[in-house]
């Protein structure tokens, strides 16, 4: 989105436009999950397939709005802290913290027989999957936690990945946040408002990597 000028682009009119169509998936998600009511511990296959198939590229997507609202922001590495000395005190009891985002995305798989064909298939054929049989929803409720925790600190998540891209310009740190190619939960048939915000929020992120440091 361009100014008056017709050549700057508006970085923070896009974050909010994007964060607040995610926050409105998020929602529906946590509906989806139960966690409106503190989670499910188990649903049904078909929801848990419904979830999957939006969260996947919810969570590319606040990734990549984390890319976008790190722009900019340049931190040192923090110093070595030097040994404590141990303490006869009873060590404080810490305040239970939301699940942490993953500022990666998770690496491709490849399944080499697949691809070789060696990969036998199944003589006797396969069943399909119960629709109805309940599935542990506990693992997608905390995936789920976590991304609406991202999209409500979205400025202390920057920073951390601010952090995480001084590390890995020092050699401390090896992973790219943001994998080659197509974003995980990619769908080429956009039909629904994720595939959207997602297409929008990888192509900004792009941008964001290669523009210049001003706002």
């Amino acid at each position: 989105m361009m100014t008056a000028q017709g050549n700057t682009f508006d970085w923070t009119l896009a974050i909010i436009r994007n964060r607040d169509a995610l926050l409105r998936i998020v929602v529906a998600l946590f509906f989806m999950a139960g966690l409106d009511e503190g989670g499910a511990d188990a649903v049904p296959r078909r929801v848990w397939r419904r979830i999957v198939r939006l969260l996947r590229p919810a969570e590319a997507a606040v990734r990549r709005l984390i890319v976008i609202a790190a722009r900019g922001i340049a931190v040192d590495l923090p110093k070595p802290r030097a040994g404590r000395k141990p303490t006869a005190a009873a060590p404080k009891v810490a305040k239970p913290q939301p699940p942490a985002f993953p500022l990666a995305d998770p690496p491709r798989r490849f399944d080499k027989l697949r691809w070789e064909g060696l990969r036998p298939f199944p003589q006797d054929g396969f069943e399909l999957a119960d629709a109805d049989e309940e599935v542990d929803a506990r693992p997608l409720c905390r995936r789920l936690v976590a991304l609406k925790h991202a999209l409500d600190d979205l400025d202390g998540q920057a920073l951390r990945l601010a952090r995480r891209q001084a590390r890995l310009a020092s050699g401390l740190y090896h992973r790219k946040i943001l994998r080659a190619g197509r974003p995980p939960g990619y769908c080429k048939r956009a039909n629904q408002e994720i595939d959207d915000v997602l297409r929008e929020c990888h192509s900004l992120a792009l941008s964001a990597l290669k523009a210049p440091n001003s706002s």
